[in-house]
């Protein structure tokens, strides 16, 4: 049964860190600042009336059809730590493209999961309580369980749970909506629970896992260190931009573009149900957000004693092969100590196994890609948001 609530979105503000409680107005840019170098897609060029803004990380600012969406904020700079759980953190190594504080109006956050490199401690200080976040359940529990700092506007998808968003309230043939379809992703395969659970308990203890873990992890913490990343699970997401007559249907929508953005997930067995769904000519992928970095718990150092949470290059050109998008940007690979698995391999690997390099645009920060969304748009944005959600895909 779709559930369906109504928040209204007014003028964004900031809440300081230093009175919380207290937010006030602010005057925000009316635009992003302008990207060093802007991309097209290597062999579709023409017409492009949307936009992808590369902030870091897994930061990607999202705008079409006067819609702004972000994924995953994370704004920390070079030098601060990101929490994951079982006390063990990563120093991030780059600043983001665009501080915090200058956004413009954001609309909705898509959010894949709860660690601190794709929901920092200063965006969850700083955010309004009351912008629109769709995320999975276990982070709308943990948003919205906080008291008189919990976020008000929290809607939750499990995977292939589908909801519509309307950015505008007031109805009309031909108005942009969103549909978003939660995905599939697992940072640790239930199946290697056991193997790195009897790693970790085998292991020497050291004083620390690397120099900046704020507190020496011990033995006895490896087990609660692998089920942290059990739980927050993670999630991808297919994103769908596209117009709808004057209904809340989630069938009744024409997409006119589709984004797959992977979420921190490994190349498993669930991800073949994406290609089931979505195929090359069936429901094609536009464009592939492909969250790499084959990121490594506690640390890279600590190999073979670490393990793998979030795709490397062969990984990443594995589902390429299998999710065939029109093109591909590799995001989430350099920014944090945890990191293992950079551009250059990613690149290295697109050119060994052959696929189809064209499809590939590499993004560094503040660097925009420009696409084009199919199909006629017969309103703007305006101040009011409405989502639907909660329901299987069809």
């Amino acid at each position: 049964m779709t559930k369906h609530h109504a928040a209204h979105l007014h003028r964004s503000y900031k809440r300081t860190t230093s009175d919380a409680r207290s937010p006030r107005a602010v005057v925000l840019p009316d635009t992003l600042p302008p990207a060093k170098d802007t991309k097209q897609h290597p062999t579709d060029l023409g017409n492009e009336n949307a936009s992808l803004f590369f902030v870091g990380t897994a930061t990607v600012i999202i705008e079409w059809a006067g819609i702004r969406i972000m994924t995953d904020p994370n704004f920390l700079h070079a030098g601060d730590h990101a929490q994951f759980g079982a006390g063990v953190s990563s120093e991030r190594r780059t600043n983001p493209a665009v501080e915090l504080h200058d956004l413009p109006r954001i609309d909705l956050v898509l959010l894949s999961h709860y660690h601190g490199d794709h929901f920092d401690q200063k965006v969850e200080a700083s955010l309004r309580r009351d912008i629109p976040i769709i995320t999975n359940p276990h982070a709308r529990v943990q948003l919205t369980n906080k008291g008189s700092e919990s976020f008000t506007n929290v809607s939750a998808l499990a995977p292939f749970e589908t909801g519509l968003v309307e950015i505008g309230g007031t109805g009309g043939v031909k108005r942009p909506l969103l549909r978003i379809t939660g995905m599939p992703g697992r940072h640790v395969p239930s199946n290697a629970v056991v193997g790195l659970l009897n790693k970790m308990a085998n292991a020497v203890s050291g004083t620390s896992f690397y120099h900046s873990n704020p507190t020496p992890l011990k033995r006895h913490q490896f087990p609660t260190l692998v089920l942290s990343f059990l739980d927050p699970p993670t999630t991808g997401w297919i994103l769908e931009l596209g117009t709808s007559a004057d209904t809340h249907d989630p069938t009744d929508f024409a997409p006119g573009y589709r984004i797959y953005i992977t979420g921190d997930t490994l190349f498993t067995e669930d991800l073949h149900a994406i290609r089931e769904k979505y195929t090359a000519t069936d429901n094609p992928i536009d464009l592939m957000l492909v969250h790499l970095g084959g990121t490594m718990i506690p640390s890279p150092a600590f190999s073979p004693l670490s393990f793998m949470v979030s795709m490397d290059a062969a990984q990443g050109v594995r589902l390429m092969k299998m999710v065939e998008p029109g093109v591909t940007i590799p995001i989430h690979y350099d920014d944090y100590e945890v990191f293992a698995s950079g551009v250059a391999e990613f690149e290295g690997e697109v050119g060994r196994e052959k696929v189809d390099g064209g499809g590939v645009v590499i993004l560094e920060r503040r660097e925009a890609f420009e696409f084009r969304v199919r199909g006629e748009v017969g309103r703007m944005r305006e101040e009011e948001a409405y989502f639907g959600g909660g329901r299987s895909s069809p």
